[in-house]
Order: structure tokens, then sequence, then C-alpha cells
């Protein structure tokens, strides 16, 4: 999946035209309920303290969401608004919730040691 079509995802996934968000190489995106001055900054802030997983402890939790804006699921972890997307391309057909979970979680952990933004959507207001 390109970035673009990652971006055009979380537009319709997030709700609120104020929420300012920022996205990951690997679908992990943050929403800023607080955004401060630099966004991308406070994204890797949060994500490389909340997306590497760490089994046994709360950073190896997660639950799933299928998306009604758009095809495919949200992974969610133990910080609210770090959510990391996986396409219905990327499992097989039929796949249980955990499969989903588990390739969101790895896939959450991908981007909380590598920490490349790929896109800020800055909500704030003028």
């Amino acid at each position: 999946m390109t970035t673009e079509e990652l971006v055009q995802v979380w537009r319709d996934v997030i709700l609120g035209d104020e929420k300012s968000w920022v996205l990951f190489e690997h679908g992990t995106c943050v929403i800023l309920m607080e955004p401060e001055e630099d966004l991308a900054a406070q994204a890797v802030e949060l994500l490389s303290e909340y997306g590497p997983v760490d089994l046994g402890s709360p950073a190896g939790d997660f639950g799933t969401v299928d998306l009604a804006a758009a095809p495919g699921w949200s992974v969610y972890g133990h910080h609210d608004d770090i959510l990391t997307y996986v396409a219905p391309e990327e499992v097989d057909e039929g796949a249980r919730s955990v499969d989903v979970g588990l390739l969101g979680r790895s896939k959450r952990d991908r981007d909380g040691h590598e920490l490349n933004v790929v896109h800020v959507e800055d909500r704030r207001p003028a």
C-alpha cells in the first residue's frame, strides 16, 4: 500500500476535522489530542515510548477494530491514540482477529523502533 493510500485510509477513519495526526512508514498513526508546536517530534516521542513491543507487559497487549470507513482493521495497544492499520490483502482471507492483531502489533513495533514519519496531518486552527 502506498503512503498516499494509507493517508487516505486514516483521513477516512479518524473522526473529527480538528484532530492532527502523524503517520509512520508501516501504517501506525499517532493522533495528537493536545498538539504541540512540532507535531512530528511529538509523535516520534510518543511512538518511541509506546510503540515497541515488550512481551508480558501492557506493550504486548492489543485489540482489533473492524473499520467501517475503510476495508481492513485498526489495531490498538496500550496507548489510546496510537493505532496501526492492517489492510485485507496483508492477511489470509478469513484471518482471525488474533492474526490481524499480531500483524498490527508487529507493524507498530517496527514503527516504534524505526520512527520514520511519512506524513503529518496538521489540523490545528489557523
